[in-house]
Formats: structure tokens, C-alpha cells, sequence
């Protein structure tokens, strides 16, 4: 996850970045910015400028005015998925997996990519996200992946989701990534989903030896507690190194058999 700053040109000035699409919506606002420039068509205007390079294109959500996530890495988002994956039994065929929160549509990414996967499910809640992966410039990242047969988007508040729904579908693998992390969560509604009765929720959702796997800007030892006191097993931490601060994490639990 980047810092909510603008780019840097060459010439060491700020770059604003560009308001692509701005919705006020049942959970307040939501922006997608774009920062960099494309490279210029063959014929339109011209070569680019040999001196100053080209600043790469990346999209980013705000919610609110909090930065939420960018195009920039995506390392943590799919490190949500991979671990997941692998912390289910290896003879499990064809796993179903729930990702809580489409964003910038790397975690859907990486689950299409992988064969192992069975239905996959995304739960998006604000209808400008998901519009901005089917019509608009984050298709450039999901296209693929939302023309998988596999793929499912349910326009739908995750957190009533769990619980309005619960004892119908299950799941191998609940993949979460609708907040900066347990305690910094982008609307206050969601502060119910990291507690015991949300928790209780989330495994209710899943298989015998499923996994919980939620996506958070730093680590939370009080979380992990709650993971456990929640009567989850297998509770622990995977860390991505981000170039300033605490890193990214994957907390991650197991459902008993």
C-alpha cells in the first residue's frame, strides 16, 4: 500500500493526482484518482520527451478521504490468497473461497489465476467499485479474472452478508480486505465484523478446517487474541516489508475440524 502523496516529478515538483470518477453513496463518498501519465499513441502529438521519463499510471480509492489502496504493488493482496490456499488441506479439491472486498481487483486477480480454486465469490458493497472494474479502468487489472466462469460479484455489505446468510453457503477460504486492518476500519459499521460476534459470524461461513485470512496496514496482537478467543486455531502473522513504516500483514486462522 502506497502513502496518500501525490507523484514526484523529475523537475522535483508534486504532481496532483487526476479525480477519474467521484459517488456519494449509502456509506458516504468514494473516489478513484489516477496519478502518472500514460505514454502518448504513435501519431498523437509525437514522440514522448526523451528527458523526462514517463510516470507510470496508478489508480487509487479513497473512501471518505481515507486512501484505502492503489495499483502501485499489490504484493499483501495476493499474498491474502496465496495464504489462504495454502493453509488448506493439499487434498481438498476445488476449494471455495469468499473475498471480502473487491478494491482494486488484485486479490480477484490472483485467485482466477490459480487452477486449485473452485467458485470464487467477491462481496463489494459500493456499486462505483464495481462499475470501475466492468466499464471502467480497472478492468485493465480484473477483466480476465471477472470473465472466469468461476467468478461471482455480489453487490452486497459484506458484514450483513456473514450474518444474513449464515448456516446457507460455506466456504473453504473467507479472504478479507473491506479496512486498513481490525482497528482502523474505514466505516464505523465495520468495527462489528472484528468482533466476537462477527468473528463467530466469519467461521460459522466456513468448512470444517476452513481458513480466515484478513488483510491488515499493520500487525494487531489484539486481534490475533480475538482470532483465538473466537475458537480459532492456527492463529499467526504473514509480513510484507513495505518501503516506509510497519508492514503490510495476512493474519490468519483455522477453523477446527
Amino acid at each position: 500500500m502506497a502513502p496518500d502523496t501525490p507523484a514526484q516529478t523529475p523537475a522535483g515538483h508534486r504532481e496532483a493526482p487526476c479525480t477519474l470518477d467521484r459517488r456519494e453513496g449509502p456509506y458516504g463518498e468514494v473516489v478513484l484518482r489516477q496519478r502518472g501519465t500514460a505514454p502518448a499513441a504513435p501519431g498523437a502529438g509525437g514522440p514522448p520527451d526523451p528527458v523526462e521519463p514517463v510516470e507510470p499510471v496508478i489508480y487509487e480509492i479513497i473512501a471518505n478521504g481515507c486512501f484505502l489502496m492503489d495499483t502501485s504493488d499489490g504484493r499483501s493482496e495476493r499474498l491474502l490468497i496465496d495464504a489462504a490456499l495454502a493453509a488448506l488441506p493439499a487434498g481438498r479439491p476445488r476449494p471455495s473461497v469468499l473475498i471480502g472486498g473487491l478494491g482494486v481487483g488484485f486479490s480477484l486477480a490472483r485467485a482466477a489465476q490459480q487452477p486449485r480454486w473452485g467458485r470464487i465469490v467477491v462481496v463489494e458493497r459500493e456499486e462505483a467499485v464495481i462499475d470501475w472494474h466492468r466499464t471502467g479502468p480497472l478492468a485493465a487489472v480484473s477483466a480476465d479474472a471477472l470473465a472466469d466462469p468461476r467468478s461471482e460479484i455480489l453487490h452486497t455489505d459484506l458484514v450483513a452478508h456473514l450474518r444474513t446468510e449464515a448456516g446457507q453457503d460455506t466456504y473453504d477460504a473467507l479472504c478479507l480486505d473491506i479496512d486498513n486492518g481490525p482497528d482502523w476500519t474505514v466505516t464505523e459499521d465495520n468495527n462489528s465484523l472484528y468482533s466476537p460476534a462477527g468473528l463467530a459470524a466469519c467461521r460459522d461461513r466456513l468448512t470444517a478446517g476452513g481458513v480466515l485470512a484478513v488483510w491488515s496496514a499493520q500487525p494487531s496482537p489484539a486481534f490475533e487474541e480475538a482470532l483465538r478467543n473466537a475458537g480459532f486455531s492456527g492463529v499467526h502473522t504473514e509480513e510484507i516489508p513495505v518501503v516506509r513504516g510497519v508492514p503490510d500483514v495476512v493474519h490468519l486462522a483455522r477453523k477446527g475440524a
